[in-house]
């Protein structure tokens, strides 16, 4: 498949509203993969499938799931809204039939981030965050200071999610965790 049938396929399982953030989140991924030195054709397939499960029902990415026998942790379980990472990228693997390792990855950990993510991994997560759409409380600063380094750039938001979902009570995913803790370490 070209990019553009990607795109095709993306406007026809997402609703306006979620295919413009597709968009825009492609988008915002080739520009950090030019500036950081990324495959660009990688992160705009990336960018522009990162959602490609989330408005499915819930009920049809467990399925997907079970029928390509992708066990959940606790916590993805619980939560609707990083289920659709993994959906998403098991999607893309076994409906698309995308064989990237790297491009499946960064679909799979765009919500939670990982330690040890690739350099694909860190731009479609904080691409995710940076796009043009976005316009949440301090996205200024998060654009800067992507803009800085990509470390500098995943420490922020990983703050940012932590701290928002402690404050709501809701569960923060190990890998969210683990990736804080790393750059952290780093000294970053």
């Amino acid at each position: 498949m070209q990019i553009s049938d990607y795109y095709s396929l993306a406007q026809n399982c997402l609703s306006e509203y979620r295919f413009h953030h597709s968009k825009m989140v492609a988008k915002a991924a080739k520009e950090l993969a030019q500036k950081y030195g990324a495959d660009l054709n990688k992160a705009e397939l990336a960018g522009i499938l990162h959602d490609i499960t989330k408005e499915m029902p819930v009920n049809n990415q467990l399925q997907l799931l079970t029928d390509n026998d992708i066990m959940l942790d606790s916590v993805t379980k619980s939560n609707s809204q990083i289920l659709h990472a993994v959906s998403g990228a098991a999607y893309c693997e076994f409906v698309l039939d995308i064989k990237d390792r790297d491009v499946l990855n960064a679909v799979r950990y765009h919500t939670t981030a990982r330690k040890g993510m690739s350099l694909l991994e860190k731009i479609v997560f904080i691409a995710d965050f940076i796009s043009e759409d976005r316009t949440y409380p301090d996205i200024d600063t998060m654009r800067k200071e992507a803009d800085i380094s990509l470390e500098r750039g995943m420490k922020y938001a990983l703050s940012y999610v932590i701290k928002s979902l402690v404050e709501r009570s809701r569960c923060v995913h190990p890998d969210a965790i683990d990736a804080f803790n790393e750059i952290i370490m780093k000294g970053i």
